[in-house]
């Protein structure tokens, strides 16, 4: 789901997108979404495996040329505080995020959500993407919130967030520290 997230935000980012950085985020996502609920089913998948071993590859690829964002700002806050894996952590925050970036990045999401067959408007394509980014959180046993996050240590969680991020992640929307800690709270259990 790290992977996944990698190619999400590399595909958002805003000054360091090109066409090939676009074309290995989108063949990351279609791939991911293809052969991530297989390997994880069926770990002697060779093929799944390969698959996901490549759509890691690019994504990863992706990400260092146009950089990560907010959900991973908030992973790291939530590693570095609570010791959430990683993967964990991005899996569970980026539906919340992308959602919290609302339209601005629907056109972008549309194009995802069509890679992954979903049809209809653009809206739909992507509130589509977002369901099935949670549909799969869900098949491999994800939650969707945490335990534990205390909201005594929100402030400062949203304080290194917003540190990480500004001014150097090429992000669609920014946040200061009090949409981070907006985003943090619904993390929350």
């Amino acid at each position: 789901m790290d992977a996944l997230t990698h190619a999400v935000e590399a595909y958002l980012s805003l000054y360091y997108n090109t066409r090939e950085t676009r074309a290995l985020a989108e063949s990351a996502v279609r791939d991911i979404f293809r052969y991530l609920p297989v390997a994880c089913r069926d770990g002697q998948s060779l093929t799944a495996r390969e698959r996901m071993l490549r759509a890691s590859f690019d994504a990863g690829c992706a990400f260092t040329r146009a950089s990560v964002g907010n959900v991973h700002a908030i992973a790291h806050t939530l590693g570095g505080l609570y010791g959430i894996p990683h993967g964990l952590a991005c899996a569970v925050t980026l539906p919340v995020v992308l959602e919290d970036y609302g339209a601005a990045v629907h056109p972008h999401l549309a194009r995802l959500g069509s890679l992954i067959g979903l049809t209809g408007t653009e809206r739909e394509r992507a509130v589509g993407f977002l369901a099935a980014i949670r549909a799969l959180n869900a098949s491999l046993g994800i939650p969707d919130r945490f335990d534990g996050i205390r909201g005594e240590d929100l402030p400062r969680m949203a304080a290194w967030a917003a540190a990480e991020t500004n001014p150097v992640y090429p992000v669609p929307v920014v946040y200061d520290q009090a949409r981070f800690r907006r985003v943090l709270e619904r993390l929350r259990a």
